[in-house]
């Protein structure tokens, strides 16, 4: 009789724990949810600046010529297709 109440002691002390273990992993699962998703965040945001920065250093070696050129081509290309677009709607 003894034996079995130790057992039984036993196997509540080891419930105990195991849903204290149940708790832990839960908690655990959501703080690495969490750090993930930040970690995402922050990943977007450091793409965000990197593409920033890198346009920001591009317009920092170009000449200043050739912004204006560049300008100048996209005047008129944007030009050429409003035409195309007026005979088309013609």
């Amino acid at each position: 009789m003894q034996e079995l109440r130790l057992l039984d002691e036993k196997l509540e002390q080891l419930l105990k724990k195991y849903t204290a273990l149940q708790a832990e992993n839960s908690r655990l699962q959501q703080t690495v949810s969490a750090q993930l998703q930040s970690i995402e965040e922050l990943n977007n945001r450091l793409a965000v600046l990197e593409t920033g920065l890198l346009a920001t250093q591009a317009k920092e070696h170009a000449p200043a010529g050739d912004v204006t050129d560049i300008r100048n081509q996209l005047d008129t290309v944007i030009e050429e297709i409003d035409k195309i677009l007026l005979t088309l709607n013609d």
